[in-house]
């Protein structure tokens, strides 16, 4: 029988305590998963989870498609950065960040200093395919998703691949994708002894 007792109840196994001292950074594309394998990723390590446009949404008072439309992206990055970098000061959490907030030299370079970075690494048709379910990506009003997925992750992918981890995020179960984040770190951790 599975355990059901709430995660924080429970002594999680001694190796597991080194997954939960620094923050874990989820980045990658939009429709890669981070927040939704984030929340799942935070419950299993007994973290709490933050979501990085949510706290920049919470500063601002406004929502992520008004700050582009009244601001533009440029502002809506660098308040971005601001957020990021805040977050990164806390105890640890499991951080899912904007696919393009590790586009930022200066936030990749704090991410590095302060967490560990996850690349949530996706086929581009099953992103056209989770991002076509919602109407509220900014950078996909009006255009056709599978085009500006392909041209943004063509972009994006050199400063994703500096991410200390690489995990593929497919289709199935967001638990699937979180046990082998979890097993990579173990792996990696088990690798720095």
């Amino acid at each position: 029988m599975e355990k059901t007792a709430p995660p924080d109840s429970a002594q999680p196994p001694a190796h597991d305590a080194e997954l939960r001292n620094r923050t874990l950074v989820l980045v990658g594309m939009m429709g890669a998963g981070k927040s939704s394998v984030g929340k799942r990723l935070a419950t299993a390590l007994g973290l709490p989870f933050r979501d990085a446009d949510e706290e920049i949404e919470r500063a601002a008072g406004r929502t992520v498609s008004e700050i582009f439309a009244t601001r533009g992206e440029a502002e809506f990055r660098e308040g971005e950065r601001r957020v990021i970098a805040r977050l990164l000061d806390l105890p640890p959490h499991v951080l899912a960040t904007g696919g393009g907030a590790f586009m930022n030299p200066e936030t990749r370079a704090l991410v590095k200093q302060k967490a560990m970075s996850i690349w949530l690494r996706t086929d581009p048709e099953v992103l056209a395919r989770r991002v076509g379910r919602k109407d509220t990506r900014p950078l996909l009003k009006g255009r056709d998703p599978r085009l500006v997925l392909a041209e943004l992750l063509e972009k994006r992918e050199p400063s994703y691949r500096e991410a200390d981890l690489i995990v593929e995020s497919a289709e199935g179960p967001h638990m699937a994708t979180v046990e082998i984040i979890i097993a990579a770190l173990k792996a990696r951790l088990g690798g720095a002894d």
